[in-house]
């Protein structure tokens, strides 16, 4: 049964098609492996040579692999089943062959070995990106560009190493031994060995498994989360000035991948900062609005992200103060109509002097061209919280006390009138003096 290229799309007419991947285990107890026995066929489908999801299967499952041109045989050791392999080449379909802007497989991978990058251009949109290389695959994809023949991939697709330092010793390929037997390893036995390992430990295989089930972008496991508060900003500050450089940050889905990554390396609380080093200049006023989404998902909830972001201003406005020093009202205004800072923050900001992102002589006068938008937030909260007062008070009302009908109208007329005349009598009868008598 054929599949969609792009599993998010359910169109039954969608023209990207890939066959469903077939896996097959054979062998027993530590020989056990998985043949996956229509690899080409999926792969041409793909755009992209066998060897890559074969070795990308090996580097998520840290499993070794077997590259078998000649029979077409393509090996991950161990037993897995083919729905899960299937996840597996979902998530290599999103992280190489997918245009991250039209979603698109018609994407061409160009390698620059000088630079140790990989470039994903897309014929459909005219996207051309760099391919995020923290994954382990982009090693091999380096030692083995796409434009090169299968055949000479890797060194489990040619005589191996054992072969080439046989080639060394003897001057020769192709020498036969004493039985008549080739010297050199072909390529159905020789295993890749590069760069192939990654951590197998029950923690690690755990997160994994629940990367595929949650459907998660990828499952490479870092060691970001040990290096300092420090670096891990670096490396943020990096992610994202890659992402500025090549013009993603205002796209769809940039904001996501920002966020994510800020809660991976553990600096969602400093990200703001760094965002507002990146996007902001001397125009801050339009560049608020053009990276609403970005600043917004970063921000959202977050009484110490927005307290960050209003740190990156004063910054800002200290690399251009002659520009935005009289424009700070505008700014937190800007601010506060985006939703990007609370009124809560914004008033405990303005309320306490500080010098830890600015001089404190700047952080004064930073503050003295806020107070009159910090007076008018704080006025405006009084007002809710009076209205909201008066809103609470309950005014009840009794049906008894008046006449529900005309008739009831008329009726309590002369009753009243008799009710007046009868209180008037017994005034005039407290009134008389017994001693006139």
């Amino acid at each position: 049964m054929a599949l969609n290229v792009n599993r998010n799309v359910a169109d039954a007419f969608y023209r990207y098609k890939m066959p469903r991947l077939l896996a097959k285990v054979e062998g027993k107890g530590n020989g056990i492996k998985t043949v996956i026995v229509n690899m080409t066929e999926v792969a041409k489908a793909l755009g992209r040579p066998p060897t890559y999801p074969t070795k990308f299967f090996g580097c998520e499952l840290g499993a070794q692999t077997q590259f078998d041109i000649k029979n077409d045989r393509f090996i991950v050791n161990g037993a897995h089943e083919a729905g899960k392999l299937q996840q597996m080449l979902d998530i290599f379909i999103k992280k190489f062959v997918l245009c991250p802007g039209c979603d698109n497989p018609e994407t061409v991978l160009t390698v620059y070995a000088k630079k140790q990058t990989i470039s994903q251009s897309c014929k459909a949109c005219g996207y051309n990106g760099q391919l995020d290389m923290r994954h382990k695959l982009t090693t091999f994809i380096l030692k083995n560009p796409p434009e090169l023949s299968p055949a000479a991939q890797g060194a489990s697709l040619t005589e191996g190493k054992k072969a080439k330092r046989g080639k060394k010793s003897d001057g020769q390929s192709g020498e036969k031994g004493s039985d008549g037997s080739e010297n050199e390893l072909d390529a159905t036995n020789e295993v890749d060995e590069d760069d192939w390992a990654v951590d197998v430990s029950a923690a690690a295989v755990k997160a994994r498994m629940e990367d595929l089930t949650n459907g998660a972008k990828g499952l490479t496991i870092s060691d970001d989360m040990e290096k300092t508060p420090k670096e891990r900003i670096d490396l943020f500050y990096s992610f994202v000035k890659q992402r500025r450089d090549q013009g993603m940050l205002s796209k769809p889905g940039a904001d996501k991948d920002v966020v994510s990554e800020a809660e991976r390396l553990d600096v969602k609380d400093k990200a703001p900062l760094i965002l507002c080093e990146l996007i902001f200049d001397s125009n801050i006023l339009s560049q608020m609005k053009t990276y609403r989404s970005l600043l917004s998902r970063s921000t959202q909830g977050n009484p110490k992200a927005q307290k960050a972001l209003l740190g990156g201003v004063e910054c800002i406005i200290q690399l251009n103060q002659p520009v935005l020093l009289p424009k700070v009202p505008h700014i937190l205004k800007g601010l506060y109509d985006l939703d990007l800072v609370d009124e809560e923050v914004m008033i405990d900001w303005g309320s306490k002097p500080s010098r830890k992102y600015v001089s404190k002589e700047l952080n004064a006068d930073i503050l003295a061209k806020a107070q009159a938008f910090i007076t008018w937030l704080k006025e405006a909260e009084e007002e809710s919280e009076d209205d909201s007062d008066d809103s609470d008070v309950e005014i009840e009302y009794d049906d008894r006390a008046r006449p529900t009908s005309l008739i009831e109208q008329k009726n309590a007329t002369p009753q009243l009138a008799k009710a007046a005349a009868k209180i008037k009598s017994d005034d005039n009868e407290e009134d008389l003096d017994i001693d006139a008598i």
